[in-house]
């Protein structure tokens, strides 16, 4: 009886441990429960983005694109390229251009456009002449080296095709700009009257002008014609003329209807660009077209011939 006592006693003990032991369990587990609906999961990592840099872009400028002005008009172009050389700018920024035909000893050159718009043909022909030559450049002796620039007033000839087109930007008539005989102002008889024009503040003081003498002053032109319009004819260079223009002029006339001794309308000629080349040892030729509208081409191609062939003497 006492063993079966001592054991049911034992039983209540064993009993009793076993569940003391599962209630910490329960306990347990519910903190542990409890404790992982607390606990904040670590944050999840966010890729970054770096941009890559955006690269610069330095502008290039477009053949369309004219370079501003500069106080340093003659611009060197290589000896291998015929044109167009850009030896300075206008006033507004326009290019003036230059044509080179021949690569001989001697050099001639021919102007035109000097009064712009007021005398757009002049610039017309120049521009047929070149085109002819791009063509035939045969037509220039081994000797010669001939130079043309088409439009010496680009300002004046985007203005207008009439007599607002004869001034540059500063109301200058370039032709009375030289530093020969420079006058501030002159007698207007029998000189061009259709607009006010002036001589510049000083000889030499526009950039057009400034380009042309330092081009020549830096080549050894030996002869130059300079184209106008109208009418008025053949001007050997020089006050009185010198000797080289007037035979220079003999033999342009031998070939041309244009008026020779030219007609004489009392006007005074001061600052003149053919006067001024005429001092450089320049044999020089003022030679006008027949109207404001004509190119006179056949008859230019003639003096063409006779002007890159002329024996200088």
């Amino acid at each position: 009886m006492k063993q079966v006592v001592f054991v049911l006693a034992w039983l209540v003990i064993l009993s009793s441990l076993s569940g003391c032991a599962s209630g910490e369990g329960v306990v347990q587990s519910a903190r542990s429960l409890d404790t992982a609906a607390n606990v904040t999961p670590p944050p999840t990592k966010v890729k970054t983005f770096t941009p890559s840099p955006i690269p610069s872009i330095t502008p290039s400028l477009l053949p369309s694109q004219t370079l501003p002005p500069t106080f340093t008009p003659f611009v060197i172009t290589p000896p291998s390229s015929t044109g167009p050389w850009i030896i300075g700018f206008s006033g507004q920024g326009r290019p003036i251009e230059i044509y080179q035909f021949g690569s001989g000893k001697i050099q001639r050159m021919i102007v035109a456009g000097i009064h712009g718009g007021n005398e757009w043909n002049t610039t017309e022909l120049a521009r047929k002449l070149i085109e002819h030559l791009t063509i035939h450049p045969e037509l220039v002796p081994k000797d010669k080296t001939l130079y043309i620039l088409p439009l010496l007033n680009p300002d004046g000839e985007a203005r207008s095709h009439g007599v607002d087109g004869r001034v540059n930007n500063n109301g200058v008539d370039l032709n009375r700009n030289w530093d020969y005989k420079w006058q501030a102002d002159w007698p207007r008889d029998g000189c061009w009257i259709f607009r006010p024009v002036t001589a510049g503040k000083f000889a030499g003081s526009e950039p057009e002008t400034s380009a042309l003498v330092s081009f020549i002053k830096t080549h050894p032109i030996d002869a130059l014609i300079s184209y106008h319009s109208a009418a008025l004819g053949i001007f050997p260079a020089g006050i009185p003329p010198e000797p080289r223009s007037i035979k220079l002029a003999e033999s342009v006339a031998e070939v041309s209807p244009y008026p020779y001794p030219p007609i004489d309308t009392g006007c005074l000629f001061t600052g003149n660009m053919v006067d001024w080349a005429s001092t450089r040892g320049i044999a020089a030729l003022d030679i006008e077209l027949s109207d404001h509208t004509h190119t006179d081409l056949d008859i230019n191609l003639r003096i063409l011939d006779v002007f890159l062939n002329w024996s200088g003497k």
